[in-house]
């Protein structure tokens, strides 16, 4: 269980809006839906990179626990500043809904942005 304490970042939780015009498939926005305090723990390095498409993208891999809530699916994104993170697994239930855990993962493109 994650104490109370160790609740230390204030994310963003945004929901996906669909772009319901004719030509606007795959072009959809995100709406804030709350914040809330969380606990973020990113996982230890490891190969973190690949190539997809053609061009070798990073994976960031983290943990988010935070108090138990039933409005968060898998479909939603967090925020953290500049860091956007997409949820890869989760939610567990942590305790009897004490505290939920989610895996999520941002990604960037690896290598020399130059």
């Amino acid at each position: 269980m994650v104490p109370q304490d160790k609740l230390d970042r204030l994310i963003t939780i945004e929901a996906p809006i669909a772009d319901d015009s004719l030509d606007g498939a795959g072009s959809g926005t995100w709406k804030p839906v709350t914040k809330v305090w969380a606990n973020l723990q990113d996982m230890l390095p490891s190969r973190g990179e690949r190539l997809a498409g053609g061009i070798n993208v990073a994976s960031r891999p983290a943990r988010v626990r935070m108090r138990y809530r039933t409005d968060i699916d898998s479909s939603m994104r967090f925020v953290l500043g500049t860091r956007i993170m997409q949820i890869t697994a989760g939610p567990a239930e942590l305790g009897r809904r004490y505290r939920m855990e989610f895996m999520v993962e941002d990604y960037t493109s690896a290598g020399n942005a130059a």
